[in-house]
């Protein structure tokens, strides 16, 4: 799968997981700490792949499942953090299918705190505050940056629609960046001789989150890349 989040309303003045737009929301109400990230979860590029499955079937429900899945898990992580993200999923409209699974799936998903918006991350947010995350990208992310909007690309199935994220990123000239993998990861030996950076929405969440309580990038990419994803932490080899 690919990754993508979104943002908010309220100056970006801490991370953002986001769609798109550029202002972030004053908090308040809901308690949640100022100045903390946007994080955009780009459902767009859910449909997009639907483009492929056809509605309807049974593997395309099963991508709406997942995917569904995987933003209850990552709004769970978002609620435990000491330094939550602001979340907006972008493209992401409440007539579709994913909507539909969302709200199947995930007790409460309709008084979740975040945003919801049909428009897409380019045009709600000034397009020199984007960093489309994807491992495609040259350039490996070295912090997060309380000033920039990160986006999320919501592709469950990895098998389809190579480098989707990146030539999205490309058109609007937005800038791309992909987790340190290789620079703090190894491949680990196995059976299936099997190896992969791409990861699900709420394992980058999750890296994301740990690297900005802990700035420590092997503490950060420990917790998102399972061992099936065939990496282990350079420190780990004997």
């Amino acid at each position: 799968m690919d990754w993508k989040l979104e943002g908010s309303t309220q100056k970006v003045e801490s991370p953002v997981l986001q769609g798109q737009e550029g202002i972030l929301e004053e908090t308040g109400e809901d308690g949640l700490p100022e100045g903390f990230q946007l994080l955009q979860i780009d459902a767009e590029g859910e449909c997009q792949e639907g483009e492929i499955l056809a509605t309807g079937s049974t593997a395309w429900c099963s991508e709406l499942s997942r995917l569904a899945g995987q933003i209850r898990r990552l709004y769970g992580s978002n609620k435990k953090a000491d330094r939550p993200f602001w979340i907006c999923l972008t493209g992401f409209t409440t007539d579709s299918p994913l909507y539909e699974e969302c709200v199947r799936m995930n007790d409460g998903f309709s008084s979740y705190l975040l945003d919801i918006t049909e428009e897409d991350c380019f045009s709600l947010f000034p397009l020199e505050t984007l960093v489309y995350l994807t491992p495609d990208s040259e350039h490996a992310l070295e912090d997060v940056d309380l000033n920039k909007v990160y986006i999320l690309g919501g592709l469950v199935d990895e098998s389809i629609q190579k480098k989707v994220t990146f030539q999205k990123a490309r058109e609007y000239s937005v800038k791309t960046a992909r987790l340190p993998i290789q620079e703090y990861m190894v491949r680990n030996q196995n059976g299936k001789n099997y190896h992969s950076e791409i990861l699900a929405i709420n394992q980058v969440f999750d890296i994301l989150s740990t690297y900005l309580e802990t700035h420590n990038w092997p503490e950060a990419l420990k917790k998102g890349v399972s061992s099936g994803k065939g990496y282990i932490l350079r420190n780990s080899v004997e």
